[in-house]
Formats: C-alpha cells, structure tokens, sequence
C-alpha cells in the first residue's frame, strides 16, 4: 500500500460510500450506521476493532473509488456480525495458535468466509480482496475450515499487508481505543444489532447469499451440541434390534426354496415411526417450548425427513391429541397446569399405528411410567438448577425423580 498524503480524512466520500453499501445490502444497515469511524494514519486501508469502531485511512479514502469503499464497508462490518475476533480467540485457545502471523493467517481465513459469495448484485469487489479461489480453496466453507488448509507461504506473501483489525482476528493493536475508548457498544448492543441484522435476512431470505442466510439462521438458533446428542440417541433408537422390523409377502423369504410349495415371508425393516411428547405444564417456560419445537424439527431429520413417521402431542396433567408433524411452527401446545408425563406415554402407545420410539421433552418433574414401555425411549430434559423457584411447587424440598434407566436421557441446554 503506498503511504498516506497528507490531508483530513474524506467524510463525505466515506459516508457516500456507506450509502450505497446500506442501498446493495439493505438488511445490514443497522449494522453498516452502528460503525464509528476513526482517522487514523496507522492502518494500511479500513480496520475495526471489536468494540464497533471502524479505523480508516485518509490515504486510502482518497484513492479508492466510492463504489470499492461501498464493499470495504460491507466487508469490514462482516467481520464483526460473524464474531471472528470471538471466533478467533477459541480457535487460538483450542488449536495453541501464537503470534502475529498466525493472527495474519485467521484474518485471511476470515476474509476467505466473507468473501466468497459477498460481492456482486450492486456492490463492487474491492481491488486486493482475497476469496477462496486465490488460494485455490473450495467455496462456502467457514474460518475455521479454511485455516486447516493453508500456510503461509510465496503464495500468500503479497497478503502481509492485509489488516482488517482486532475485529477481525482478535489481536489488539496499537491504535486500538479499547474498550475504554469513546464511542464503542456494548456487548448487549452489539448483540442486539446481530439480531435486527439475523431478523431482516430471514424475511427475506432470497436477497441474502447463502452465506448470509447460514449466519442468520445460527444467530437465531445458535447450534447447541445437544442437538447432536439428541439425533444420536434417536438414531441409536431407531436402530435398534426389533425396530422397525415387520414380514411381508411382497418379497419372499430366500427360505422358501427349502419348503416346496410354501411361500415364506421376508422380514422388512421399515422407516421407525416416532411420537414426540412436549411437557407443557406451567413449570416449562416459553422459551423452553420454542425450542422444543425445534428439536421436533431436528427428530424429523433424525428419520430421514420423512414428517408422516412423526407424530407430537402435548402433555400437561393430561394427554393431548396426537398430531401428525406438518410443520413444527403450527404445531398447537395447549397446557400450563401440574405434569403427569404417564398420561402422555399411555395415549402415545394407544395410537396407530404405534410409535417404534417415543421422545419425551420434558423438565422432568413428573412421575414416570412404572414399567418399561414395548418400544425404544428418548429423554430429552430441560435444565433445572436445584435452587429453582420451579421446585417449590407444593413443598420446598421437593426434587423430582430422575428418569428411568430404561430411557436414554439427553440434557438440553
């Protein structure tokens, strides 16, 4: 980069810029107007720091075009929205990563997730923007991935002036303000202008590229490992011996050939039918039910997708009907009152055909069924802390009955 002329920063060439980032990219203007902008001589181009300040570089200002700052904007901002400074400082903690270049080579790795899909539709590629296919990486992947397939080397040496700032891979540098400096966010505003930014993406879903709509969706709905945990323990379910399982005639049994004239028949496995049980007394709160309808969704692809093998009801006191799964979000919760989860086991294997598995998702203060119900269980509970105000129900030394050992049991949360 060639050095700074002398001269003010360019104000309003930089806001035009924003501008017409705000006009290319409209779901993130939030975040685009929430940036401050600081002169600084120090920085090669536009840098930020994790506080939401953005330090740019009269210098650069002045020779860049205003449709290139318009993507630089973007790019910047992009940086803080997918919390690479956070990102990068668990990937350094878990992997033993040290020193400024290994800060260098996340800040390209960064730059790699953003800028892959990033440009286009109205906004300009930045002269030196750095995307996969420069370093000859696949596409659509994230920091974390890219950063296990490079080093740094002859092919990345024109790069070591890239500096998009602590923002971008969590070092702190010299003309950072810190979190005592003026005008930074706090850490409830920068989370609160994620989630306006998530909100206008997911309602509008076809104007943001897909790396965008992935971002979105996990900001609402961060992965949480017990996702993992809960789809293994259905699978291992579904799996399981007897499951499943039933004769058919359509295909004859290969033993038929040992018994003339008599036709044998084939034991077929078929796709588990699983009902999905959802406490909905007063002690689960409306979070929790939220994400109980999302762990319906994730049981629907535990089972290959296929909504007409899942059935859910809601269960207080008493059982509610039994529902076939068309979408998770019209599914009604009816409920508030004490826990009986019995009564939900019981209309659960009345129904037919009936389920292979059943999955409860509970807080677990409920009695359980005395005995082992004729098919695979699933456990999935809510966290409770033992000084709860949920557990001072009618006596305050109350604790509820850990779940049976015949149920795989999935802590969520």
């Amino acid at each position: 980069m060639s050095a700074d002329r002398p001269g003010s920063l360019d104000l309003d060439k930089l806001f035009a810029a924003r501008l017409q980032a705000a006009r290319a990219r409209p779901y993130l203007a939030t975040a685009l107007f929430a940036l401050h902008t600081v002169e600084s001589r120090q920085v090669p181009t536009m840098a930020v720091d994790r506080h939401w300040r953005c330090y740019v570089s009269p210098g650069f200002v002045d020779r860049t075009p205003v449709e290139e700052l318009a993507g630089v904007w973007v790019h910047e901002v992009s940086h803080l929205l997918r919390d690479h400074h956070g990102r990068s400082d668990r990937v350094a903690r878990q992997r033993g990563l040290t020193g400024a270049a290994e800060r260098l080579r996340m800040n390209i790795a960064a730059d790699c997730e953003i800028n892959d899909d990033v440009f286009g539709d109205g906004l300009v590629r930045p002269e030196g923007a750095v995307a996969p296919r420069d370093l000859d990486l696949p596409t659509g992947e994230l920091m974390e991935d890219y950063l296990r397939q490079f080093r740094l080397g002859p092919h990345t040496q024109d790069l070591a002036w890239l500096d998009c700032g602590s923002g971008a891979d969590g070092r702190e540098r010299e003309w950072d303000q810190g979190p005592d400096g003026a005008h930074g966010l706090s850490a409830q505003e920068r989370d609160g202008i994620r989630f306006r930014v998530a909100q206008g993406i997911t309602a509008r879903p076809g104007d943001a590229p897909k790396g965008w709509q992935r971002w979105a969706e996990q900001a609402f709905h961060p992965p949480q490992p017990w996702r993992e945990l809960l789809g293994a323990a259905m699978r291992s379910a579904a799996c399981a011996p007897g499951v499943g399982e039933d004769y058919t005639y359509g295909r004859p049994s290969r033993r038929s050939a040992s018994v003339p004239g008599v036709v044998l028949p084939s034991l077929r496995r078929t796709p588990p039918r699983v009902c999905v049980i959802i406490d909905t007394s007063g002690s689960v709160s409306d979070a929790e039910l939220g994400s109980a309808l999302l762990e319906v969704t994730a049981i629907s692809r535990a089972v290959g997708g296929r909504r007409d093998l899942v059935t859910v009801m809601s269960c207080d006191a008493a059982a509610g009907t039994v529902r076939p799964l068309c979408r998770a979000e019209g599914i009604p919760l009816v409920g508030g009152g004490g826990t009986d989860l019995r009564t939900g086991f019981a209309e659960a294997l009345r129904s037919r055909p009936r389920p292979d598995v059943v999955v409860a998702l509970t807080d677990g203060q409920t009695p359980w069924p005395e005995r082992r119900p004729p098919c695979r269980t699933v456990v999935g509970l809510f966290p409770r802390g033992r000084s709860s105000a949920a557990y001072d129900e009618d006596d305050p030394d109350y604790v509820p009955d850990a779940p049976p050992s015949w149920a795989r049991v999935v802590d969520i949360g």
